[in-house]
């Protein structure tokens, strides 16, 4: 393919770069990550959840993966802060009988102290201390997070020299602030496992979308790097760089 129909398909990437609700189904078969991690999230939820017990969901994203737990709607409630998907959730979610909030995770949260049995938090903000005071004795907090090294190498070869945006994102600094806010920790796990873009136009759309790890990101801006990361794919099939991922599980003391 020449380089001016390359810039033009990516450009076109670009343009409908958009997501409704966590949904990647645009570049599905175009990239692969996220199948081999060491734990099963949703699992180990479901082995401390009961259907009588209070649920929270930090930064829900579109309800998605909560509602695939099978929760009762009347035990659940989520909160969520960017925009688009806070009209999704009370289009969905509300209406349904969940208890829903926009709200950001690392701020107050608009619950009374000791309301849940279980809160979590996959890929979202969180507030040691905030989780602590809503959540009741003897409750459970179980967070899956991003990590600070997520995608770097594909951030660098598009932009080179960009700060890590949360440079905080370790897992023995997440388990220091628990600690530090009474917590006692269940279990932590840490990981890296391959992402890998089988075409640019995926891995220019994915930059646009995780706008926090790629900023500035554009085609024009990064058009000689992106020919660069074209080459490399032709060499070898695939780009490839390294997700960043950590599990932790806390338990407010009885």
């Amino acid at each position: 393919m020449k380089e001016q129909e390359l810039i033009k398909n990516w450009q076109e990437e670009e343009k409908i770069a958009h997501i409704h609700g966590w949904d990647f189904s645009h570049i599905s078969g175009r990239y692969t990550e996220e199948d081999d991690l060491p734990w099963d999230y949703r699992g180990i939820i479901l082995d401390y959840l009961k259907p009588e017990m209070k649920l929270l969901d930090i930064d829900t994203g579109g309800g998605e993966f909560l509602l695939s737990l099978g929760h009762p709607h009347e035990n659940i409630s989520a909160t969520e802060a960017y925009p688009p998907n806070i009209q999704l959730c009370e289009e969905t979610l509300s209406p349904i009988g969940i208890d829903f909030h926009p709200a950001h995770g690392e701020g107050v949260l608009p619950f009374e102290d000791d309301r849940f049995d279980i809160v979590i938090d996959r890929h979202g903000d969180f507030n040691a201390s905030e989780i602590y005071r809503v959540l009741k004795k003897g409750g459970v907090f179980i967070t899956e997070q991003v990590g600070a090294d997520n995608d770097r190498k594909l951030v660098e070869l598009l932009l080179e020299e960009t700060p890590l945006p949360f440079p905080e994102q370790y897992l023995d600094i997440a388990e220091r602030k628990f600690r530090d806010a009474g917590f006692e920790i269940l279990d932590g796990q840490e990981c890296f496992r391959p992402i890998q873009f089988f075409d640019i136009g995926a891995l220019v759309w994915f930059a646009r979308i995780i706008e926090w790890e790629f900023p500035g990101f554009s085609v024009e801006k990064c058009r000689d790097n992106l020919l660069r990361t074209q080459e490399l794919l032709e060499q070898n099939g695939y780009v490839e760089g390294k997700m960043h991922r950590f599990l932790l599980v806390a338990r407010k003391p009885e």
